[in-house]
């Protein structure tokens, strides 16, 4: 993994712990040997946010070259942890961890060990920014490496923020209907009768090949266009920031073979979508959506039920619903994944700065919560 040097030193104590000096990795390529070492510490995570393909989307369709701080400690070829962060300019400059800002899913550090996390902390603090670290998991080491490595150098400061609800495949979840409410079921019952009114219910995993990958993927991003997406503009046919990102996170998942792009038809037309991977024995859910012609009979429901079942009919370990707890995922589970918002201010004028106008912002907004509140 090459790139230019961090120009600092990583503190008093780097001698003792480094394995080599820090580099700022600021060129990102689809060679083997790039992915191979980052993915040899991401997978240590379980989660696809971790990985060489998730981070070569973000670098590709959501910023600009010069942004890149990514930060390797360790050897230059198999580093033994990363920072995936980039710089943001708007307001106080500041590092945050790739493409949570714009997709909104966690994302954590890459290492091999606590030893390798601690000195790729003491190097962070170095750099001189501030870091603000949007919905990192609340169970994180970094979360503690990071506050043992500021004392006396800065101020950390934690808060919780929406967690990732997701569903423990524990028992039998090959009969979801079962694990709903009576009053749930017999809405679902509803649904599937109003559905054979129409015509004819089918559901669908496709594994597509990079050949079969664009037709499919079209038909299900118009699917989710033609529901409330399309209408606010926010549907990927309609994001000229996320959409990019999917669209290519969808083909190099695809040349892994992990892809899974879900589908149920009624009457032989695509009623609702799933695009999800299946990675570390879990099945992720990155975007749904649903042709509200069809909207009576809840057919992203319908869905949900029949992927639900799918995966523990595999035996797979959860069903990761990602986002953050709303209204639709609440009948179907309790569970979340913890994160935190975490800020660090080193000492210095960057720091207090950062620290000074982030307080204000804080505030402010406070304010503007307050008199809309009032109006109302």
């Amino acid at each position: 993994m090459r790139g230019l040097e961090v120009q600092a030193e990583c503190g008093s104590r780097s001698a003792d712990v480094a394995v080599g000096r820090p580099e700022l990795v600021q060129r990102f390529d689809a060679s083997p040997e790039q992915a191979a070492a980052w993915n040899a510490l991401g997978s240590r995570s379980g989660s696809p946010m971790q990985s060489y393909s998730w981070a070569l989307a973000c670098v590709e369709t959501l910023i600009q070259p010069d942004d890149l701080q990514v930060v390797a400690v360790g050897d230059p070829t198999r580093p033994t942890a990363i920072a995936p962060l980039v710089r943001r300019r708007r307001g106080m400059p500041r590092l945050e961890l790739l493409g949570v800002d714009e997709i909104h899913e966690p994302m954590d550090f890459l290492y091999a060990d606590p030893a390798a996390l601690e000195q790729l902390a003491e190097c962070l603090i170095h750099m001189g920014l501030p870091l603000f670290l949007k919905r990192i998991p609340a169970r994180s080491p970094a979360v503690a490496a990071l506050r043992k490595a500021y004392r006396g150098h800065g101020l950390v400061l934690c808060r919780p923020v929406a967690g990732c609800p997701y569903i423990p495949l524990t028992g039998d979840w090959t009969r979801p209907e079962e694990r709903l409410t009576a009053r749930r079921r017999g809405d679902l019952q509803r649904a599937r009768r109003l559905a054979e009114q129409i015509g004819r219910t089918s559901f669908a995993v496709r594994t597509p090949t990079p050949f079969e990958l664009a037709p499919l993927l079209e038909e299900a991003f118009r699917v989710e266009a033609a529901g409330w997406r399309g209408r606010q503009g926010t549907a990927i046919r309609c994001d000229p920031v996320r959409g990019p990102f999917y669209r290519r996170y969808a083909s190099l998942a695809c040349q892994e073979g992990i892809l899974r792009i879900c589908f149920l038809r009624i009457g032989g037309q695509v009623a609702a979508m799933q695009l999800g991977v299946e990675y570390a024995g879990r099945f992720w859910l990155l975007k749904i959506g649903y042709d509200e012609a069809f909207a009576r009979c809840s057919p992203g429901t319908l869905l949900l039920v029949e992927t639900v079942r799918w995966a523990a009919e595999r035996g797979l370990l959860s069903y990761e619903l990602l986002g953050s707890t709303e209204p639709w995922t609440r009948p179907w589970t309790a569970h979340a994944h913890e994160c935190l918002l975490l800020a660090a201010y080193p000492t210095g004028w960057q720091g207090m700065v950062a620290l000074t106008y982030d307080i204000w912002s804080s505030a402010a907004r406070r304010v503007a919560r307050v008199a809309r509140g009032r109006r109302e």
